[in-house]
């Protein structure tokens, strides 16, 4: 009894009776409206941040944060460096590197691939490549061994399996009588490597560091060193001071360089995404203005007995303003938590979904992951409820406003 007027009469407006039914039903639709517009937009940006997310730590583990590497290509004091760099607290773990080019063949296959030459213990402190290993172990990398760790889709092309020899053949060649002659060793399949990421699966090879050397010439050099820092995001940063630090003369790269445009054509999707999908919240926004469009019609007596008895315009304009505010924080409460569960489950769904339909909707050679990640950021969502119901709260204004100017003798001429 002690609430205000404009409160009890906003909200008996919206509920049915059977004069009323079909105004009810209206709002009840614009509430579904907005909740839908809501929680798709919570579920597309939650989608564009899992998957960046996820991408990150794919990357992460089977890659370096930053590398120091010489500039035509070799290292040759890659101990003083790596020594160096370990003393600096930013720096968790420095490990040395081969990294070339190469040919694999097994039989008639033949691929084009990227040979990585490891220091077994070394790496473990670096990356998490051990953890994606679906046979053999990093471990079973010894020197003189020649043996490989093979990348799960590139063996598939090789039809190569553990236990098989594959012919490594560097780029290089060796001057002969006979003419010029490509460097080649066999190696012995001992692993198989499955990160999740397919330019990493299809062409990766790794090997004993020693045996890279052997296979390139390089004799004591590395081609660099590989960095682990406290702070991955600071990569760029760091690297680049402690090139400076160390006298330059080195070629620098992190992790976010090497993926850049693809991480800023993930940004630029999901501004472009979030702007596209408001305009369904704003589709919403537009059938609240017209829910309350014909509650205000058809309530043009009711205004007019409450202008008679004192109602000022302030008054009406609040008592139609709390029925335009009322459905859009309905609508965006119940979207946003919509949206966060179906974000939550989403790749069970996804996953439900595939079984049932026997395909598969994301192909890993095109999107880089073949499931469907989700991962939902407040600030996201706390920014999508806020402009839904700012929308909201402007789409009540004309309709309001038009309810307070109704003129009382006007509507009461007929009645």
């Amino acid at each position: 009894m002690n609430s205000p007027y404009e409160w009890l009469i906003g909200t008996r407006y919206l509920r049915s009776t059977h004069r009323r039914g079909f105004v009810s039903f209206v709002a009840v639709v614009s509430v579904l409206g907005l909740a839908l517009g809501v929680a798709t937009l919570i579920a597309v940006l939650s989608v564009m941040n899992g998957f960046e997310r996820e991408l990150r730590s794919r990357i992460l583990s089977v890659t370096s944060h930053a590398t120091l590497s010489g500039i035509d290509g070799a290292l040759d004091d890659w101990r003083g460096v790596q020594r160096d760099a370990l003393k600096r607290p930013e720096v968790k773990a420095a490990v040395p590197y081969i990294e070339a080019q190469a040919m694999i063949s097994n039989g008639p296959r033949m691929r084009g691939a990227t040979v990585r030459g490891v220091l077994p213990e070394e790496e473990r402190k670096a990356t998490g490549i051990a953890q994606h290993l679906t046979a053999g172990r990093l471990s079973d990398l010894r020197a003189g061994a020649y043996r490989v760790i093979l990348g799960v889709s590139l063996a598939r092309e090789l039809n190569a399996k553990v236990g098989d020899a594959v012919i490594l053949i560097a780029p290089e060649g060796t001057a002969t009588p006979t003419g010029v002659v490509p460097r080649m060793r066999r190696f012995q399949v001992t692993g198989l490597l499955k990160s999740g990421m397919f330019e990493y699966d299809n062409s990766l090879a790794l090997v004993h560091m020693s045996d890279a050397a052997k296979l390139y010439r390089l004799g004591d050099k590395a081609t660099g060193v590989r960095l682990a820092l406290a702070d991955p995001m600071r990569a760029p940063a760091v690297v680049r001071q402690l090139a400076l630090a160390f006298g330059g003369g080195f070629f620098v790269t992190d992790w976010t360089h090497n993926m850049a445009n693809f991480f800023r054509s993930i940004e630029l999707t999901k501004s472009m995404m979030f702007v596209i999908l408001l305009m369904i919240v704003a589709v919403a926004a537009f059938n609240i203005i017209a829910t309350l469009v014909m509650i205000v019609k058809e309530k043009q007596a009711d205004i007019a007995i409450l202008r008679t008895l004192g109602a000022g315009p302030s008054n009406v304009l609040g008592t139609f303003a709390i029925q335009g505010v009322m459905i859009g924080l309905a609508g965006t409460l119940l979207g946003a938590g919509l949206g966060v569960l179906l974000s939550d489950n989403l790749q069970a769904l996804v996953s439900a979904l595939e079984r049932l339909l026997h395909t598969q909707f994301l192909d890993a050679r095109v999107y880089y992951m073949s499931d469907l990640p989700a991962y939902v950021e407040m600030s996201d969502v706390l920014r999508i409820c806020v402009v839904a119901f700012a929308l909201c709260a402007l789409a009540t204004l004309y309709p309001a406003w038009r309810a307070s100017r109704t003129a009382p003798a006007e509507a009461l001429r007929h009645d």
